[in-house]
């Protein structure tokens, strides 16, 4: 996977984080650096985190799979790019934008949410026999930034962007795994 794959994945993949951001953004009374920090914060270190995980659990049957990789590698992210175009094409399931409340314990449930996409690409690392650290700390960083800005636009303009994120996101997630189908097949 080149730089500019790893970049795109990792935006696909925190275009989830993106889209919460902004909705937790558009919850705060006024402009938080502290809330939209920890948002970032939770988003970027699960995100991290989910693909180290399933790395793991990936690399156990990477024996059974790594015949079919590509294929995996298709399924998975075909299926997580289409049901984050569909959530973006329905509304999604962000949370309610009006609801002011903080709380660390929610921010925790809405960054694991978030981030199981991210433990699906581990499992498609796995099966691709990649390495994991490097693109686990990209995805992390590239999650914090991203999920930090969602949280200034939202408190500081009311941004409604996050689904046009959320579906540009799961496009990219979905031509990523295309593009590691046809590679596994010798297409390109």
């Amino acid at each position: 996977m080149t730089a500019a794959e790893l970049i795109l994945l990792a935006l696909g993949l925190s275009a989830d984080a993106f889209s919460v951001a902004v909705c937790k953004g558009l919850a705060m009374k006024r402009a938080d650096p502290r809330r939209a920090f920890l948002t970032a914060l939770f988003f970027g270190t699960f995100q991290g985190l989910m693909p180290a995980l399933g790395y793991f659990l990936g690399s156990r049957f990477e024996q059974h799979i790594s015949r079919y990789s590509h294929w995996v590698a298709f399924v998975l992210l075909g299926f997580i790019g289409t049901k984050m175009i569909s959530e973006a094409l329905r509304g999604g399931n962000e949370p309610d934008e009006q609801d002011s409340r903080f709380s660390l314990a929610e921010l925790l449930v809405l960054a694991v949410a978030t981030s199981i996409d991210a433990l699906a690409v581990g499992v498609v690392f796995a099966a691709q026999g990649m390495d994991v650290l490097a693109p686990a700390a990209v995805i992390a960083g590239v999650t914090f930034t991203v999920s930090l800005a969602g949280a200034a636009i939202g408190s500081r303009f009311g941004s409604r962007s996050g689904s046009r994120a959320e579906l540009a996101g799961g496009a990219v997630l979905v031509i990523i795994g295309v593009k590691l189908l046809l590679g596994g097949l010798g297409k390109t």
